[in-house]
């Protein structure tokens, strides 16, 4: 499948709602594997690179759940698709900057990623909508165990699979929740959660992950320590945090509907009002009023929407989407006029 055709399609955890969808955006399970004979992508040389990655698309060619899948040479794709691609979270900003002897393979709904020769030589990851972690590991683990057999991994009996980064050895796994949490925001009770989470030795970030701003009320809550716990340790310990999140966000939610409705209210008509009416918004302005729509969609406040229009959005009025909707290279005031163009149109045709 070529590149247009590929970001033509829908992408699964967009179209969905899994369960705790409401506070919960999306989960993801992703492990870092080497493989055993080559040095680490950091070290490797240009030819090095170049035989590892056609390694590992060859044994991507026969699993079966891969069978379907796109397959993407970073160097082919122009600087556009790539910011495209982080965007839609399917590959890393990381990877978006390698040139010769980087790839990534992408399954037809968008749910398994395989970024080669990242940091390194495979980050595989499952994306999926909701709380859905346990999901995701098995998806993961299964695919993994195929790749295992074909291409054999470097592993140490006493650390465990071996990783360009230290904090990755061992299991290799980072599970993560995008969680939206406009209600503890509202109710400024944000600090409390992020202490608590950190007291746990779990990672809270941006959008995009490590080194990115969160906005939009959106944070993603992760594991730090991969050596010495199992699979199962840690995906239980995030599922569990991410549940006690979940609570604390419902609960803020019913209290602000109880003793700050007309507040509630105005700021979510507000949010709709501005979004269905400006002519020019900026990517920051659009998401923070996104993200109080989405909870007064969720809340019933605005019951002409629905939360996957909402969640399109969030995507859709980003720059690099934004540039290839319009088939041009838009400077940030030339985007920000489409961004405006774009939600207003969606918004009356999503209410019509």
């Amino acid at each position: 499948m070529n590149f247009e055709d590929f970001i033509s399609g829908k992408q699964r955890w967009l179209g969905e709602n899994g369960p705790e969808s409401e506070f919960v955006f999306s989960s993801r399970v992703r492990v870092a594997r080497n493989l055993a004979d080559f040095p680490f992508p950091n070290k490797a040389t240009a030819a090095e690179k170049r035989e590892i990655m056609d390694r590992i698309l060859a044994a991507v060619k026969s699993v079966p759940r891969l069978r379907r899948c796109s397959v993407f040479r970073i160097e082919d794709l122009k600087e556009i698709d790539r910011q495209l691609l982080v965007e839609r979270y399917l590959i890393s900003r990381e990877l978006a900057a390698k040139k010769s002897g980087s790839a990534v393979v992408i399954d037809s709904r968008g749910v398994v990623t395989i970024m080669v020769n990242e940091e390194d030589h495979i980050r595989m990851q499952a994306l999926l909508s909701g709380l859905r972690l346990r999901e995701c590991w098995e998806i993961i683990s299964q695919l993994d165990d195929e790749l295992e057999c074909q291409l054999g991994f470097a592993f140490s009996p006493k650390y465990g699979y071996l990783t360009a980064c230290p904090t990755n050895v061992g299991t290799g796994i980072r599970v993560s929740a995008m969680l939206h949490l406009a209600g503890v925001i509202f109710s400024k009770q944000i600090e409390q959660v992020l202490q608590a989470v950190a007291r746990l030795h779990l990672a809270v970030r941006g959008i995009y992950g490590e080194g990115s701003e969160s906005f939009g009320n959106l944070f993603q809550v992760s594991n730090q320590v991969t050596l010495g716990k199992t699979e199962e340790e840690i995906i239980g310990l995030l599922e569990k945090v991410v549940r006690q999140i979940v609570e604390t966000e419902r609960n803020a939610r019913k209290s602000l509907l109880k003793t700050g409705a007309d507040l509630l209210y105005d700021r979510v008509g507000r949010a709709y009002g501005i979004l269905s009416n400006a002519h020019v918004i900026t990517s920051r302005e659009a998401i923070d009023l996104l993200s109080m729509l989405r909870m007064g969609v969720d809340l019933r406040i605005v019951t002409n929407l629905e939360r996957e229009a909402i969640n399109e959005l969030f995507v859709l009025t980003q720059p690099a989407h934004l540039q290839k909707a319009n088939g041009k290279e838009l400077d940030a005031v030339s985007r920000d006029i489409e961004r405006g163009n774009l939600l207003r149109s969606r918004l009356i045709k999503e209410t019509q």
